[in-house]
């Protein structure tokens, strides 16, 4: 229940609007928070050509750089898993801003961008990251 009201308090600091991002050439879109230290990759369900997920389902995935490097995955059930030895590094290149204030919504992760981090959820489960905090539910 505690995870339920932060992330409520989270999602309700500030107003949000509706973004909407065009997947790139390979079939998955990608998003970078303005602070250029978080970045998401969304894989739709059945993948892409060059990446499959491993169940077929969707996949939400975001990687933050500082203060260490930490990769959060959220697949199709179950809750977010956190990954802290991340062996393929590559953050924050894409041309999609994920403004502050804006929610983005896909398959079934939604996500809102805030000045204090990220939130994103799949029913019940989902995590936040900002440079205080990774937590997964």
């Amino acid at each position: 229940m505690i995870r339920f009201v932060v992330l409520a308090a989270f999602a309700l600091s500030t107003p949000a609007l509706a973004v909407e991002f065009e997947p790139n050439d390979q079939g998955f879109t990608e998003f970078t928070m303005p602070s250029n230290n978080v970045d998401c990759i969304y894989v739709p369900a059945g993948g892409t050509d060059v990446y499959k997920t491993s169940d077929g389902e969707a996949e939400l995935t975001c990687d933050r750089v500082e203060p260490s490097y930490v990769r959060v995955m959220l697949g199709s059930t179950g809750k977010a898993e956190r990954i802290t030895n991340v062996g393929d590094a590559s953050c924050c290149s894409a041309e999609n801003i994920f403004e502050y204030g804006e929610v983005w919504s896909e398959g079934p992760f939604s996500c809102i961008s805030a000045t204090t981090g990220i939130g994103c959820t799949r029913g019940s489960h989902g995590f936040s990251m900002s440079r205080k905090a990774v937590k997964v539910y």
